[in-house]
């Protein structure tokens, strides 16, 4: 069988056409403001009620938005900051190098499944910075319960490179050769499955290298193939905007949308960002996470946490997806599917049980779906 080959050239005129239409207003009702085409929100006051407008900007509109003060609780921002910067220091002792999108290896930082590191790390950090109310709620609006978050950390000092424009994981992460053959509307509901975000741990301007984004760009359907074309990279670069971020904001956007980090030109801004992939629990991840882990060391910290922001902590750390699963030997209580490792930490907490009883069955949970 031959392989699937991609049906038609991208069309740039009709890109740009697209992308030149501008972001409405009217679209975005709820916003403080349209900054360069992006709506602006207020972390302070978001509520359930904004989760559709946030689909449509995804889906239809800008493809991103930003929300201002996303976290209330800077203390936990700085207290995670200081963890990050310990397993650098940790890491670069060690002898690792990590790989880099913005310079040669070891040049900046960049923290793989910091997400995990953190929790293992200092859990008690870890439930307060994740215990995001407003970071779940972006989640919950574009992907739904059982949402997976996944971190890495980037430190890109004075002098770090920028990106050549491109879209995100999965389709984002093959070769023309390879996104190719897969037909049409794959390329169409792959960005459904995944969102990208990014918290900041510093202040940061265009000129520090904050992301250079083309809004409305990710409603192209060739756009996967467009991104490694130089004509769409020459458009690109001629027309992206940036936007200064300050500690404890938070970005969000389509996978699909065309963007790419900065190039660092300040004298002395070491810009650090805590990057989200947050992936439909339908979906395949990009990274190993060792969640069973992070539960055990998550657990004596969440009794503290108020209800919304335990929840928040429990998405982040625990698998929300009851599949795949041993039916023989995990089946159905109750309803369609067995408990998710979410729903027994959420219960383990609530009747209070003992950090011994969490453990014994979580690890029986754990052996029913490999058995």
């Amino acid at each position: 069988m031959k392989d699937i080959v991609w049906p038609s050239t991208p069309d740039l005129d009709a890109f740009a056409a697209d992308v030149e239409s501008g972001t409405d207003p009217s679209e975005t009702p709820t916003a403080l403001s349209v900054e360069k085409g992006v709506p602006i929100y207020d972390g302070t006051t978001v509520d359930g009620s904004v989760a559709k407008e946030w689909v449509r900007i995804l889906s239809q509109g800008a493809g991103v938005f930003v929300i201002k003060r996303a976290f209330a609780d800077l203390d936990a921002l700085d207290a995670a900051t200081r963890v990050f910067q310990d397993i650098i220091a940790a890491e670069r002792e060690a002898g690792a190098t990590a790989g880099d999108h913005f310079a040669a290896a070891g040049t900046n930082d960049r923290v793989w499944n910091s997400a995990q590191k953190l929790c293992l790390r200092s859990p008690e950090v870890f439930a307060r910075y994740m215990g995001n109310p407003v970071i779940d709620l972006a989640c919950r609006a574009w992907l739904g319960p059982g949402y997976q978050i996944a971190t890495q950390v980037n430190q890109v000092r004075p002098g770090g490179k920028a990106q050549a424009a491109h879209r995100d994981y999965h389709l984002g992460f093959m070769t023309g050769e390879q996104m190719a053959t897969y037909p049409p509307h794959v390329h169409s509901f792959s960005p459904m499955l995944i969102l990208q975000g990014g918290v900041a741990h510093s202040d940061m301007s265009p000129e520090a290298g904050t992301t250079k984004l083309l809004p409305r760009s990710q409603r192209f359907q060739d756009g996967y193939v467009a991104a490694l074309r130089s004509d769409f990279r020459d458009y690109f670069e001629a027309n992206h905007i940036q936007l200064s971020l300050a500690k404890g904001d938070a970005i969000f956007f389509s996978p699909a949308l065309f963007h790419a980090a900065g190039a660092n030109r300040s004298r002395d801004v070491v810009r650090m960002v805590n990057l989200l992939q947050v992936a439909s629990p339908f979906a395949r991840h990009m990274e190993q996470v060792d969640r069973t882990a992070m539960c055990l060391a998550l657990f004596p910290h969440l009794a503290v946490l108020g209800e919304p922001e335990r929840a928040a902590a429990i998405a982040a750390a625990a698998d929300g997806y009851p599949f795949p699963t041993n039916l023989d030997l995990d089946p159905p209580v109750g309803g369609l599917a067995p408990p998710t490792q979410q729903d027994l930490l959420a219960q383990a907490v609530r009747e209070n049980w003992t950090q011994a009883a969490f453990e014994t069955a979580l690890e029986e949970q754990a052996a029913k779906r490999v058995a």
